[in-house]
């Protein structure tokens, strides 16, 4: 294992709405520690490991999926929970994944080897 799942992320328009939505939906609750002040992502759920998660995060112009049409694809990444981001890195490398631009406080972008982005996170 390389890392836990941290969170599945949710390309939307309007994060906090589409939290409501699924916060009543299946009952967690919005982690207002995890929402920042645009609202461009907002947590629903606990900390990483101890509950499932789901976060929203704003998408600009986003062409919103349409089952099952593949030209209006699911739109979504995972985020990984590492201890050691450059050991974990180094592994996903390995395994087949491609390191993307994109990188901020706490996590470093990938492809997997098909193309979808996940994220390898960490909690400094």
């Amino acid at each position: 294992m390389i890392g836990q799942l941290r969170s599945v992320v949710i390309d939307c328009p309007e994060p906090r709405a589409l939290a409501t939505f699924y916060a009543e939906l299946l009952g967690l609750p919005v982690d207002d520690r995890k929402v920042d002040d645009e609202d461009s992502w907002v947590v629903l759920g606990g900390e990483p490991g101890q509950h499932p998660r789901l976060a929203f995060q704003k998408a600009v112009n986003l062409r919103e999926p349409r089952w099952p049409d593949p030209n209006r694809p699911q739109q979504f990444h995972l985020d990984v929970t590492v201890d050691d981001v450059e050991a974990a890195e180094a592994r996903a490398l390995a395994l087949g994944a491609t390191r993307l631009p994109g990188s901020g406080e706490g996590f470093r972008v990938y492809a997997d080897p098909v193309g979808h982005p996940f994220c390898l996170c960490w909690d400094d």
